[in-house]
């Protein structure tokens, strides 16, 4: 049961309709950067997808993805609402069908809702840079979409569809209808998709290894979004007794900016716009740039080995947030693993 304040009727949801939040609204509870955000400006950097000022879709071709209109802070909501995506700048009420015979509001047919363009002005910021966060429209557009790698669009992986009514209390057909769940890096199945690892020993007399990372799932880059968001890939050697006697990791992460993050800019970062999030980007230094839509990427590591029989294992593990402590692993998901047995003379 619902209602807005004592004076307005309660509204009652229907028996089998979910009462938990969506992803999109668990979004607003995530306490970096918006904290940061909040200390910095205010909050308007969320407010302007978060919460934002109704909108058209942008064209398919633009070249420059604005960002959306932010509501004033006084209507600040938790995360996205229905009306973030489905009201129109006029007052009202967008989606794939036409309902208007039965619908007790003024409402448009959209055939943009069933497209990636829907999503592409809070997931795609400015103009293409790879390797930049917040570029994901633009990755499955340019990566995907345009070299034909697949038909899907963001719906179709994120909004995986079901039959059923559009209003539960009227007498309306059963349609095809998007799940409104919006898996993503919150989604084991989601993320175990996206990347394959293999790997290869190219010479077999010597120690050279190829750990081979392949974008087979995605149709966007992998790790995507926010410049949190990361991928490590760890390699380990063990020997006959099961120690482990080299180790490697490479970390796959979004640039904070138009350039790779290096630690030669920190103090510029901290006179800069944003302090807080550019200097944390920056501290950690390079790394390896997310895997595109389709991509193949080769790390070679030639570990100092003596001769012996040694087994190589390799592990990709997703992390939510890659400036917490390697050790907080409560954000952390395996999503790939790969051995092979090596013999060193």
């Amino acid at each position: 049961m619902i209602a807005n304040s004592l004076q307005d009727p309660v509204l009652a949801l229907p028996a089998d309709h979910p009462v938990t939040q969506t992803a999109h609204a668990y979004a607003g509870v995530d306490p970096w950067p918006i904290v940061a955000r909040q200390l910095e400006e205010g909050g308007k950097a969320c407010n302007v997808c978060h919460y934002p000022q109704p909108f058209e879709h942008p064209a398919f071709n633009v070249e420059s993805i604005p960002k959306p209109q932010p509501r004033d802070a006084s209507q600040e909501a938790v995360g996205v609402t229905c009306a973030s995506c489905h009201l129109t700048p006029d007052g009202k009420i967008r989606g794939p069908f036409d309902v208007s015979a039965t619908a007790p509001h003024a409402t448009v047919q959209d055939p943009g809702m069933q497209t990636s363009t829907a999503c592409a002005l809070c997931h795609s910021m400015g103009p293409r840079v790879i390797g930049k966060q917040t570029q994901t429209f633009l990755e499955w557009r340019e990566d995907f979409n345009k070299p034909g790698l697949g038909p899907q669009q963001c719906q179709d992986c994120h909004m995986p569809r079901t039959e059923r009514k559009l209003a539960d209390t009227y007498d309306v057909p059963l349609r095809a209808v998007a799940r409104h769940l919006w898996t993503g890096s919150h989604s084991t199945q989601r993320l175990a998709s996206a990347l394959h690892l293999a790997i290869t020993r190219p010479r077999a007399t010597q120690p050279a290894l190829e750990l081979h990372v392949m974008n087979v799932g995605a149709g966007h880059s992998v790790p995507t979004g926010s410049n949190r968001r990361a991928v490590y890939l760890k390699a380990d050697v063990v020997d006959g007794s099961g120690a482990v006697v080299a180790t490697q990791q490479w970390m796959f992460a979004p640039n904070f900016g138009d350039r790779p993050d290096d630690n030669a800019f920190v103090e510029d970062d901290k006179a800069g716009p944003e302090p807080v999030a550019a200097t944390q980007a920056d501290a950690q230094g390079p790394h390896e740039a997310p895997v595109r839509a389709g991509e193949h990427r080769a790390l070679t590591w030639t570990p100092a080995l003596t001769s012996g029989t040694y087994t190589v294992e390799a592990t990709l593990i997703y992390d939510l947030n890659r400036y917490n402590d390697r050790a907080f692993t409560d954000d952390q998901t395996e999503i790939g693993s790969a051995s092979l047995s090596v013999s060193i003379r």
